[in-house]
């Protein structure tokens, strides 16, 4: 796997990954940027939503479990002094399907955290990371 990170103007950055694709990246204007991307920081935290996500979702449907749909929200706290690293992360997790089994959405979401995800395994070794979650019925949500 590799990347590449340019610098563009100021404190605008670009990342490209290996496999193509390129997201911009930027800082606040108190540290020279000017607000025209994502900051780094934040793209560690989109990673492992997605991750985790990811993960989700093939587990629940290799276990044959319709998933229609699967949010990850992220919160994070950070240390206050350098390196301010990740010190908390907690996902809140909605996953949507039809008849999905509550057991098996608790058990896809904790291999995701003990044994897949390794965003979540490296960033577990510094920041302690909780989780809730909710299984909605997408035949009760179509309904609403």
């Amino acid at each position: 796997m590799k990347a590449r990170v340019k610098l563009i103007d100021g404190m605008t950055f670009v990342g490209e990954s290996g496999s193509g694709h390129a997201v911009v990246m930027d800082g606040a204007p108190e540290y020279g940027g000017r607000n025209l991307g994502i900051r780094p920081m934040e793209m560690l935290l989109i990673g492992l939503g997605g991750c985790t996500a990811f993960d989700v979702v093939q587990i629940l449907r290799r276990g044959r479990e319709s998933v229609t749909d699967c949010v990850v929200e992220v919160e994070a706290e950070r240390a206050e002094t350098d390196p301010k690293v990740f010190t908390k992360i907690h996902l809140v997790y909605r996953v949507t399907g039809k008849n999905l089994a509550p057991a098996k959405v608790e058990r896809a979401i904790a291999l995701s955290k003990e044994k897949y995800c390794s965003a979540s395994i490296m960033l577990g070794a510094v920041a302690e990371i909780t989780h809730e979650w909710t299984a909605v019925d997408a035949l009760t949500e179509d309904a609403a």
